[in-house]
């Protein structure tokens, strides 16, 4: 499984559900197909540490988080997918807030104004960095394709890798993923019963 092929992660796609990449070319982000993997704890590599600026203006450093689980999620406003994703990924944080989990943003697209408009039309409770540097998306390289918006990256409580989505994530599918990871540390943990499937 380590040498999961990633040339079908990379397919463009549109807005619609169930496109293909020859739907359509040139539309703006390159997504993938929802697809699911994950590490067990031995195979995961060194911790990842982001460090960087949020839209107000905030520092933010993920190893202040060390111990809790992180949930890292590429977006930009005019994304059709990040939009489709968004209120589940609120609902995530606020969800899983009791239980230690952060939600962190990475946009390496928009200025301030678009990314706090985004942020205010589905009530994000969490930060985004601003990444138009593109710094911070490569500190993952070799974890998710550059250009595969959006993506979402589960750290475990050390810092590590333990999950990865490319393209659009299904709420259910990103709570598993995150209950299976709190599980690890004896973290109270829902639909760890489900996390099997989303991880197949």
């Amino acid at each position: 499984m380590a040498g999961l092929a990633v040339s079908t992660l990379l397919a463009a796609c549109t807005a619609e559900s169930g496109a293909t990449a020859t739907d359509v070319v040139g539309q703006g982000y390159v997504s993938g197909d929802g697809s699911v993997r994950t590490w067990e704890p031995d195979d995961r590599g060194d911790p990842v540490v982001l460090t960087g600026t949020d839209y107000e203006g905030e520092d933010v450093d993920t190893s202040d988080w060390t111990g809790e689980v992180v949930v890292l999620n590429t977006w930009y406003a005019a994304c059709a997918p990040c939009r489709a994703e968004a209120p589940d990924l609120v609902a995530l944080a606020n969800d899983r807030a009791d239980d230690g989990v952060h939600v962190l943003g990475i946009n390496t697209t928009d200025e301030a104004g678009a990314a706090l408009a985004f942020q205010r039309t589905f009530e994000i409770p969490y930060p985004s960095i601003d990444d138009r540097s593109g710094e911070v998306v490569a500190t993952l390289s070799g974890t998710v394709p550059l250009q595969a918006v959006p993506s979402t990256v589960v750290l475990d409580a050390e810092g590590r890798v333990a999950a990865r989505v490319i393209g659009l994530a299904e709420g259910s599918t990103l709570d598993a993923l995150v209950g299976d990871v709190l599980a690890e540390g004896g973290a109270p943990a829902d639909g760890d019963d489900t996390a099997d499937d989303a991880a197949g």
